[in-house]
């Protein structure tokens, strides 16, 4: 008699633990989606900064431009065109990030980081484990 009944209970069990495995299977795929998109979004949000802050680098280029062309033509004195070349570069620098390839380097880079040098990317004190967020879970309602 008793195996009539544990066998039932045995496969509902089993059932029972398949369900929770898919169920939290589809919940971490959820959450890896839902991490991606947020990801997505950020990015989008700093490409849209750096774009912006280059039209204004850009703007205020030109005009310093004009000025020091214009002030060398006035005083012929060298030293008022010094300002171009770190403006350049600052401009330059802005928009590769905002318009170019300068975010696909850094990825390539990011990627090599992560393949050869895996040790700058640890966290001090490792990984959070359930007993430390517990441990601070538990403080913080102290």
């Amino acid at each position: 008699m008793g195996s009539l009944v544990g066998k039932p209970m045995k496969e509902m069990a089993e059932e029972n633990q398949r369900f929770m495995l898919k169920t939290q299977q589809l919940m971490l795929e959820r959450q890896l989606q839902m991490q991606n998109q947020m990801r997505e979004r950020q990015m989008a949000m700093q490409i849209a900064r750096a774009r912006e802050l280059f039209n204004w680098w850009a703007a205020f280029f030109t005009l310093a431009s004009v000025g020091m062309i214009a002030g060398f033509s006035k005083t012929k004195h060298s030293a008022v065109l010094v300002p171009f070349l770190p403006l350049t570069f600052m401009v330059g620098y802005q928009a590769d990030m905002a318009h170019y390839t300068k975010l696909t380097r850094i990825r390539v880079m990011a990627d090599e980081i992560m393949d050869k040098e895996p040790d700058l990317l640890a966290m001090p004190h490792g990984l959070p484990t359930f007993q430390t967020i517990e441990d601070g879970r538990k403080q913080q309602n102290q």
